[in-house]
């Protein structure tokens, strides 16, 4: 057995069941460390175990962390002393330890969570995701050597930040992944979407913030979508719906309420369907895909309706739509994060991404159209820079094949 094939039979099977490899050393880039904090449920399982009780953990080693924000509840010094790595003044300084060569192994990047200003007309949270990556790269051109970087969730608030992100990446051979802990959460029921599907319409329910959740629904979806027959070919247009024209935009066939009773409901969510359309009305925001093969997609942000992230799939020659419920831990150790983890770990291991970054490239452009569509009541984005054709990985969700069971 190789590295990379052990490495992804690790992500496969529970860490018992294999002979983990030498851990490597990484270093990490954060915006803020405390409790809860993407920082503490991604970097705490590699300190702490997959449970964060001390237990076994990834086959990586912190050695080095740049925190951006201190607060008084920062978790970082502490963990420093307890676990011996740097906290570091620079981003470059925690990759190179403060030598003239790369040092590490890889680099995990969380811009996520910290206090940071929202742009004015838009309200998108200008997390420092570019400005970090940039540090990074930078630091590599500096020393001549890339390693794998992972950036936490969207690349960036703005498509012209993370296609330069993309851009960079690619300029500099570096190994890059980014995205949401949903496409690798629990689905049920645990089935996987075969490739090539003729997915005919899709749909995706969720909860929360139009921006910081729904960047995991758009992920959520584009991990289905992209398994249709074909590939991805990338998004033609974007539009977000409020209120009564909702309904309009059904009739017109530009969405399902169908397929949005089938996500709700799979979910697990009862309640009667008239009452559904009352408070989606009131309160939900609708986003509108329109992919560059005549696919269509929506997302509703369905607050006081949606409980759980679920999607729904009108697929070709089937009478029943393809469900899958996302299920998330919803409180510590958060092991859904565990699973990103374990998606992480091969690549740092190999240099071979464990899925394609360009599935979060794609959902980034599409979720700062969202953003400047609901900011403009509604106006309807031709989305030609999302011209983003690639092929999905196989890499595994948490369930899947019996791997790992929901935590109780």
């Amino acid at each position: 057995m190789n590295r990379r094939t052990a490495l992804v039979a690790l992500g496969g099977l529970p860490l018992c069941s294999q002979a983990a490899p030498a851990p490597l050393p990484v270093a990490a880039v954060v915006t803020e460390y405390r409790t809860n904090s993407h920082a503490d449920v991604i970097i705490g399982k590699m300190l702490e175990g997959w449970g964060q009780d001390g237990g076994k953990g990834p086959a990586l080693k912190l050695v080095a962390m740049y925190v951006d924000q201190f607060t008084d509840r920062d978790l970082s010094r502490a963990l420093a002393k307890k676990h011996g790595f740097r906290i570091t003044r620079t981003i470059g300084e925690a990759i190179t330890l403060g030598t003239s060569k790369v040092s590490v192994a890889g680099v995990l990047s969380i811009g996520e969570h910290g206090q940071y200003p929202y742009t004015k007309f838009t309200r998108q949270h200008m997390y420092p995701r570019r400005r970090f990556f940039d540090a990074i790269a930078d630091t590599f051109e500096k020393c001549g050597k890339a390693v794998p970087v992972f950036n936490d969730k969207h690349l960036a608030y703005n498509w012209t930040d993370a296609k330069h992100m993309y851009d960079r990446s690619r300029a500099l051979k570096i190994p890059f992944m980014a995205g949401s802990s949903l496409p690798l959460a629990w689905r049920l029921p645990a089935r996987a979407l075969p490739r090539g599907a003729e997915i005919e319409a899709g749909m995706a329910v969720a909860y929360g913030g139009l921006e910081s959740y729904g960047f995991h629904a758009l992920e959520m979806l584009q991990c289905l979508m992209e398994r249709r027959k074909g590939g991805e070919t990338g998004v033609a247009s974007v539009q977000v719906i409020k209120g009564k024209p909702i309904w309009k935009e059904e009739a017109l066939g530009r969405w399902s309420f169908d397929l949005f009773l089938a996500a709700v409901q799979g979910a697990g969510r009862k309640m009667a369907a008239e009452k559904m359309r009352d408070i989606f009305e009131k309160k939900g925001a609708l986003m509108l895909i329109e992919y560059r093969d005549g696919r269509r997609a929506a997302v509703a942000m369905a607050n006081g309706v949606a409980r759980q992230f679920g999607a729904a799939l009108k697929v070709r020659g089937q009478a029943q739509p393809f469900v899958n419920h996302f299920w998330l831990q919803d409180g510590k150790p958060y092991r859904h994060f565990e699973h990103l983890v374990r998606a992480i770990e091969p690549m740092i291991h190999t240099g071979k991404p464990s899925y394609p970054v360009e599935r979060t490239l794609l959902v980034t452009g599409i979720l700062d159209r969202v953003m400047h569509s609901a900011a403009e009541d509604g106006r309807l984005f031709k989305t030609d820079e999302l011209k983003i054709a690639y092929q999905p990985a196989d890499w595994p969700f948490a369930n899947f094949n019996g791997r790992f069971p929901i935590p109780h």
